[in-house]
């Protein structure tokens, strides 16, 4: 199993957690975006779209983090990554998709260069964009959390889902970018949570080989 990454890709770290939990051994391949070597011929004819995480098992070629974890979890069986139940399954996959959908494609790198390269906005105000979004999704998975009477220390039950490898991909951008999360008590409950099981803290970007 081989895996294009690169330390600060959100969508890479989601995979990462997945893989620890599922406990797959793979092998890394490092894409350094911020030089863009994700725009080299040999990875564009891997992934069109020039972005990472593409992940390779068994000469299967998947992309998208959100269909790798699905992919994973079906084909991994233990542990899953979803509940059993139909309805528990969707308001799971609704939570993830804030994140992974809404807020975190708003705030990677090519949205942000587009906005001081192209439409020359100022730092703060860059700043001030990445902070509403990532607040938006915030706010509504407290409100989630908060209505859900099987949510606690994990978003659903007693084990974690793909709920919380977005939950925590989605407060590990908003510390990086210094938003106030004392109105998301419930989140914060659920990111501490996770980060305290080794694999999600061995996911973490600063404990990547190419973190810098």
């Amino acid at each position: 199993m081989k895996l294009y990454t690169y330390y600060r890709s959100q969508a890479s770290f989601r995979v990462r957690i997945a893989l620890n939990l599922k406990g797959l051994q793979r092998q890394d391949i490092f894409l350094h975006l911020e030089r863009g070597d994700q725009f080299a011929a040999e990875y564009r004819a891997i992934n069109p779209q020039m972005v990472v995480p593409t992940l390779m098992d068994s000469g299967v070629k998947l992309f998208q983090s959100l269909a790798i974890l699905e992919y994973l979890d079906e084909k991994y069986l233990e542990p899953p990554l979803l509940p059993a139940d139909p309805q528990a399954r969707a308001w799971v996959r609704g939570l993830a998709l804030i994140n992974a959908a809404d807020s975190h494609p708003l705030i990677v790198p090519r949205v942000r260069n587009y906005l001081t390269q192209v439409l020359k906005v100022s730092d703060s105000e860059r700043l001030a964009w990445i902070q509403h979004w990532l607040g938006a999704g915030l706010q509504a998975i407290e409100a989630l959390l908060a209505e859900n009477p099987a949510s606690g220390y994990f978003c659903h039950g007693d084990r974690p889902t793909i709920a919380d490898i977005c939950v925590v991909t989605q407060v590990t951008p908003a510390k990086t970018f210094d938003c106030v999360l004392d109105p998301y008590p419930r989140v914060m409950r659920v990111y501490e949570t996770c980060m305290a099981i080794p694999a999600f803290a061995d996911a973490h970007p600063s404990k990547q080989p190419d973190a810098e």
